[in-house]
């Protein structure tokens, strides 16, 4: 009767997106019930949950208030949070509040095991009965206090007439606890008090780790937004600085940015020249002169002068936003097998509700009495929790994705591991992929003073050869000579003095085939050359996926002598000339001949070919079109995160797989034996729980399946 109006969409025209935080989520059955729910919702276009980060993005009509998403989750049995002042949607809180819970009923586990020890050991007559109203004494507090995130979350979900993993969970803990009191006050010889506090203590402790990891994860998102200045010096009409918060900033505002101050938001140096450390964004640890017209970025730090920089972009819309935005969809999991966990976890809530009865009902047909078939139902509801099956695929998902990340690789999407693992065949685009798409020099001819004297000069100066050259010298670790009296002459070069002899990078006299420029140091004039230099690793990494199985090619747009020179030197085919149209006709070629071709790019011109391909991989230097096409960027001038993506894909699946293995085989045999009666309450408790342990325990071994050099 509370639900929401019927919103008719065309009436209303255009969709806006909003998420919201839902830390209730434990489970693909939970992920399954809220975006069903949502869907069923007129006015709603689709709800996407991204279970890593507790999350659920709904694209809707604007006609529909964020308040009245919040209460539609609540009805569906979930408690909903905005998250517009939340960039990382933490939940310190439930962290906290898991871990109290785990402290209390590991303290009372232990004290009321030393007791039922005790009893087991022989104790009878009054000292059973005193042993047993110590343990009520301590159970009944505990489980109160550490099953209310079982309890509130069930309570949630029944109130607005749904169920959901917690139902069966806190049913179990509630009937063992009232059936231990029961035999307490009737004076009798057992009590179930050690398995209701067991299993509350092992399933907090898979719900703490849990928490524990997807923070973990989520920690290098909140490493990357914290490099972006907090303030700035914006400049007045009137030439006055006024200092204003990140989140106050406007594009067109021009801001001032004093040495050692990181940028608040992205921008284009309008005066000034400096140097930045942009190694947050490229993974270049080394500094990048910058000046008039240059793009800067949200996250940088100003090294040398002061610089004035017109805003362009602020807050969720610059670089560095997107790329956080990216890692925090990494956990994000449409995977097939996690629609087959979806399937397995939605029929869990009638299938062990229905499992229970039938035991209860069973046994009691059978003349054991309701005490036993209490008990039995009660061991069969605790068993057939399927914390392990829906658990086999996001926690495998989220560790490699966390792996992968402190490697430099953001994979979007959970389920493009599973095709990541699946390529058969790699297709390189040339050009900014294979190679580092910007001017290096070959310095190898120079000594020390003359790379030293090459390299004050080169970074005076904005031209890309200047860049280029300073770039080399930089990372040879080479230092600046004392050059002085610099001086930039257009069209010509720069020159300076250095110890008494005129210094200078002029364009050269004679033109070759290839970009070159000419160091002259008092008489003596020496050329250096510069080419696209192919990715330092590049040999390294199609080796590795050859290795693997994988076939390596090239198709670019760039002269077929160009991309035969890159070929040869890497030892692949290689063809070049090839339009956009033309590798999407490759693609489909392959894909016909059954291939699973993983493309990796990053122009313009790449977008329809890693959108096309069975799986795709772009460099963070990519276009913004390119990187939304792909299924996973990598950062930095490294190629190697895109064979470490195969193997860690491969690495995964083989852990989602072995996760599967274990739930199922856990069910088939656990379950015959609670319904016959050979399991009691408390081994119930211990086996569900160790269950989902052990699935979470497989799964961390994720976390180093990303380190060493591949």
């Amino acid at each position: 009767m509370n639900a929401p109006a019927a919103i008719d969409v065309a009436a209303h025209g255009q969709l806006t997106d909003t998420r919201l935080t839902v830390p209730g989520m434990r489970c693909a059955g939970c992920i399954a019930k809220i975006e069903r729910g949502l869907d069923e919702v007129d006015g709603i276009a689709s709800a996407r949950v991204n279970f890593s980060a507790k999350r659920v993005a709904v694209r809707h009509d604007r006609g529909i208030s964020e308040q009245e998403l919040v209460v539609r989750l609540q009805k569906l049995g979930f408690e909903a949070q905005a998250i517009a002042s939340n960039p990382l949607a933490r939940d310190d809180r439930e962290t906290q509040t898991l871990l109290r819970a785990l402290a209390v009923a590991g303290f009372g586990m232990m004290n009321i095991m030393l007791l039922s020890v005790s009893v087991w050991s022989g104790a009878g007559g009054v000292t059973r009965e005193l042993f047993h109203w110590l343990s009520a004494l301590i159970a009944i507090p505990v489980v109160a206090y550490s099953g209310r995130p079982f309890f509130s979350s069930a309570a949630m979900a029944l109130r607005y007439r749904r169920t959901n993993m917690d139902v069966p969970i806190s049913i179990g803990v509630v009937l063992a606890t009232g059936l231990s009191l029961y035999e307490t006050l009737m004076g009798g010889e057992h009590a179930y008090f050690d398995s209701a506090v067991m299993l509350l203590f092992f399933l907090l402790a898979g719900r703490a780790l849990d928490a524990t990891m997807r923070n973990k994860t989520r920690s290098g998102i909140g490493a990357l937004l914290s490099r972006m200045g907090r303030s700035a010096g914006v400049v007045q009409p009137d030439g006055t600085i006024v200092r204003m918060d990140a989140d106050e900033l406007k594009p067109g505002m021009l801001m001032l940015l004093a040495a050692g101050e990181a940028l608040p938001a992205d921008g284009v140096v309008e005066k000034g020249t400096a140097s930045i450390d942009n190694s947050m964004l490229t993974g270049e640890s080394a500094p990048e002169a910058v000046g008039h017209g240059a793009l800067v970025h949200a996250g940088a730090i100003n090294l040398l002068h002061p610089i004035h920089v017109r805003v362009t972009a602020t807050g969720s819309d610059t670089a560095i936003a997107e790329i956080a935005r990216l890692m925090d969809e990494a956990g994000q999991s449409r995977s097939r097998h996690v629609r087959i966990a979806d399937r397995a976890s939605r029929l869990y809530a009638p299938a062990v509700h229905s499992l229970a009865l039938l035991a209860f009902v069973g046994w009691m047909l059978a003349g054991a009495g309701w005490h036993q078939s209490l008990v039995i139902a009660i061991a069969v509801l605790i068993i057939t929790c399927p914390c392990a099956m829906g658990l086999a695929v996001p926690a495998a998902q989220i560790v490699a994705s966390g792996a992968l990340i402190r490697k430099g690789l953001l994979v979007k999407d959970g389920s493009a591991l599973e095709r990541l693992a699946e390529v058969d065949a790699v297709i390189f685009d040339k050009t900014g992929t294979l190679t580092l798409g910007d001017m290096r020099a070959d310095v190898a001819a120079l000594d020390s003073e003359q790379q030293s004297i090459a390299l004050a000069l080169a970074q005076a100066s904005l031209h890309p050869v200047s860049v280029g050259l300073a770039k080399t010298l930089s990372e040879r670790g080479q230092g600046p000579a004392d050059v002085v009296h610099i001086e930039e002459v257009s069209g010509q070069g720069i020159k300076g003095s250095f110890a008494g002899r005129s210094v200078a990078l002029r364009r050269p006299w004679q033109r070759s085939g290839t970009t070159s420029v000419d160091l002259q140091i008092g008489e003596e004039t020496t050329s250096i050359d510069f080419a696209d230099e192919l990715r330092p690793d590049a040999g390294k990494t199609v080796t590795r996926l050859q290795a693997m199985g994988l076939s390596a090619t090239i198709l670019s747009g760039d002269a077929e002598q160009a991309v035969s020179d890159v070929a040869l030197e890497l030892g692949i085919s290689g063809r070049g000339g090839v339009d956009p149209a033309g590798k999407l006709r490759a693609l489909d070629a392959m894909k016909a001949e059954g291939r699973r071709p993983l493309m990796v790019g990053d122009g313009l011109n790449d977008g329809p070919a890693l959108a096309a391909a069975h799986a795709s991989i772009a460099p963070g230097t990519a276009s913004d079109a390119s990187q939304q096409a792909a299924d996973a960027v990598f950062i930095g001038e490294r190629l190697t995160p895109v064979a470490l993506a195969v193997q860690v894909a491969r690495r995964t699946m083989a852990i989602v797989r072995q996760n599967f293995g274990f739930a199922i085989g856990y069910n088939i045999l656990a379950v015959p034996l609670a319904l016959a009666g050979f399991v009691t309450p408390l081994i119930a408790a211990i086996a569900m729980s160790l269950s989902s342990l052990v699935v979470v325990g497989n799964s961390l071994r994720l976390a180093r399946a990303a380190e060493g050099d591949v």
